[in-house]
């Protein structure tokens, strides 16, 4: 079998307000010294450094979540629909089907990529994750 992961390439946290937003930027990016990347959505969401891997963190849950703080983690692959097809033939849950997205939908820095979701086998979300630029 082909090999469809290149590594991590990030941990979404989802906060469920502004002061608990600002307090887990403040703990990656002033405690922890991890450099901003690219925030998007009116600042709602950002991503930072984390050396071989990105910590994202959003600020749009609306409630506490089933899955915790932890939102979902995001493996790096070159070809998303491969990861989708292989999940499919074995049977897990695509929660979001392959589509092409702009993080940073800034015309100067633009973050194009193409995504999709999965469940995996201990009801963990995956996201397979493609950047196109």
């Amino acid at each position: 079998m082909a090999k469809l992961i290149k590594g991590f390439h990030h941990v979404s946290l989802k906060t469920c307000e502004q002061a608990e937003y600002e307090t887990t930027i403040h703990f990656y990016r002033d405690i922890l010294g991890m450099d901003v990347i690219r925030t998007w959505n009116n600042g709602s969401f950002i991503m930072l450094n984390a050396g071989n891997a990105i910590v994202e963190i959003a600020n749009n849950a609306d409630t506490d979540l089933p899955q915790g703080a932890v939102r979902h983690f995001a493996f790096e692959t070159e070809s998303v629909d491969d990861c989708v097809a292989v999940m499919r033939a074995e049977g897990y849950p695509i929660t979001v089907e392959p589509r092409n997205v702009d993080l940073a939908p800034d015309p100067e820095h633009p973050y194009p990529a193409r995504i999709a979701f999965c469940i995996g086998p201990v009801g963990e979300e995956i996201e397979f994750f493609q950047p196109l630029s």
